[in-house]
């Protein structure tokens, strides 16, 4: 075994998964990872000095590929369908016993660490990998323990990860061969047949988002940031909406970019890192990432040109990554917790064009929103992805919230009755047309807007009301233009952005017919079916 110091119990511990302890790397160096990965040929060193990786096959999740175990735990505290896939108990010990045997004397990697930044509400985990660079990123993106607690560690979850492990389908009761398994019961989650490393967070958050309601903490798929004078800000959206990139301001200090909890306490990151996309990654839009990438750093899927990153590039995915710690981000804040919100920001990105940029939204039309989760998937965060398509993703992460959103929907509204926080909509997406004639929102006018309302100057100036979406939007923002303030206004035909926008609202409206037991006014509080 090389790395952190073996332990009879840690021994014992890997025993029961069938691996061979001295065949073990635990909690290895960052230096100590890279080599192991060039000499195995996972990933090169760039130019930047971050390591670079391909995963192949799968650039991104395989949401119809996740399954939670069904047993007497979840079989009534799910919110089992289209997202949250049924799994028999019994298949999932069958599969567990498979990937046993198949690691039996084989090199693996072990991370030991936590989720959650918080002391009191942090969940220990164990990673245990077949390629290094994974082992790496869950380095990278989990919360990395001191010398003292790595020497006390007790995981209370195992996440085994093997890409080389693939299921067949017609045996093990998978959908494909690759398979995305989480025992709530068993605290094990089994992960095979796709290298895409962001399945592995993804699992433990939705871990997390189930546990911490019975503990009455908010989880949330959202970013965070602090403000010069503590204020805390949180920023919810889905992949691709501006969420990592808006919370990555530099008079900000940053509490995390992806899922965080709010206790009584404030706010707590989950995670020890970012999981950035780098797309069109410019050092002047967006230099704190840019700067992020570095020794240290894992590169995914990103174009390599003489050994160049080549951001632009997206000949291998659209979802080109950069995974790296948080304290790379300067003035990040360590260990990454927050006090209580003062505002929330909720981004989408309309793909039909036709939500304003801004907008100021009541108690009511926030728990409305929440629950509807409109946005658009963008190319490459999913397989199957490649251009915009509108949805609803119940509390901005759906596919990462296992209970029902009426439970997340009912501590968002305590919290923000609470402590009076505010929030805004802001809408990243297309303007002057929907997608394909319009362009995207500009991100400095994005971050213009987030500035403003982060600011307090949104709270001092003339708003109108949109009847039709039933939304307050400022008639003036410091840094944008005042005619995309109204998006009918970036529209050359008129009568096109009335069907479209009427079609919006209709959708919202047949949407919210699936939530049960809402009080009218939430459902009020929305944009309405016809004028």
């Amino acid at each position: 075994m090389v790395g952190a110091a073996v332990t009879d119990k840690f021994s014992s511990q890997l025993k029961e998964f069938g691996i061979n302890p001295s065949k073990v790397h635990r909690n290895l160096s960052v230096e100590g990872m890279v080599r192991l990965a060039v000499e195995r040929k996972e990933g090169i060193v760039n130019s930047t000095g971050s390591l670079s990786v391909n995963t192949g096959k799968y650039t991104g999740r395989s949401p119809d590929d996740r399954f939670i175990v069904f047993d007497d735990k979840t079989h009534d505290t799910i919110d089992w369908g289209k997202i949250n896939h049924q799994f028999p108990t019994g298949k999932f010990k069958k599969l567990l016993e498979k990937m046993k045997s198949f690691v039996d004397n084989k090199e693996l990697f072990v991370f030991d660490g936590f989720v959650g930044a918080d002391p009191d509400t942090r969940l220990p985990i164990r990673v245990i990998n077949d390629h290094v660079w994974q082992s790496m990123f869950s380095r990278n993106l989990f919360i990395r323990p001191t010398k003292e607690e790595l020497e006390n560690h007790e995981p209370e979850f195992t996440i085994l990860c093997l890409n080389n492990f693939v299921a067949v389908p017609e045996v093990d009761g998978t959908r494909t061969d690759v398979f995305i398994l989480i025992d709530l019961t068993r605290k094990i989650v089994l992960i095979g047949g796709t290298e895409y490393a962001g399945e592995m967070k993804k699992s433990m958050f939705s871990v997390m988002n189930f546990l911490l309601p019975e503990r009455g903490i908010f989880p949330m798929h959202c970013s965070a940031n602090i403000g010069e004078k503590g204020d805390t800000a949180l920023f919810f959206g889905l992949s691709g909406t501006g969420k990592t990139t808006l919370s990555a301001d530099p008079n900000r200090k940053l509490i995390g970019d992806d899922e965080h909890g709010w206790s009584d306490n404030g706010t707590f990151n989950f995670e020890g890192g970012c999981y950035a996309k780098c797309i069109n990654l410019s050092q002047e839009a967006e230099p704190e990432i840019w700067n992020a990438i570095k020794p240290g750093a894992v590169l995914e899927n990103v174009v390599l040109k003489d050994n160049v990153p080549d951001y632009d590039d997206n000949a291998l995915t659209e979802n080109t990554r950069v995974a790296y710690p948080l304290d790379f981000i300067p003035g990040a804040v360590i260990p990454s917790v927050g006090g209580n919100p003062k505002v929330i920001v909720f981004l989408t990105a309309d793909a039909l064009g036709v939500l304003p940029p801004v907008s100021r939204l009541t108690k009511e039309g926030a728990m409305f929103h929440f629950m509807s989760g409109y946005t658009s998937k963008l190319a490459g965060t999913e397989r199957g992805i490649k251009e915009p398509k509108s949805v609803f993703s119940e509390c901005f992460g759906a596919p990462f919230m296992p209970r029902p959103a009426s439970v997340y929907a009912k501590l968002l509204g305590e919290k923000i009755n609470q402590h009076n926080t505010v929030v805004y909509l802001v809408n990243t997406g297309w303007s002057g047309g929907p997608y394909g004639v319009g362009k995207r929102i500009k991100i400095q006018y994005s971050r213009a807007m987030v500035t403003a309302a982060l600011s307090g100057a949104l709270d001092i100036v003339k708003y109108r009301h949109d009847d039709l979406f039933n939304l307050d939007i400022p008639t003036e923002v410091e840094g944008v233009p005042s005619d995309i303030l109204d998006p009918k206004n970036t529209w050359t035909d008129k009568d096109s952005y009335e069907l479209s926008a009427k079609k919006l609202s209709q959708m919202f409206v047949e949407n919210f017919k699936k939530f049960d037991n809402v009080s009218p006014e939430i459902i009020e509080a929305g944009p309405k079916a016809s004028l």
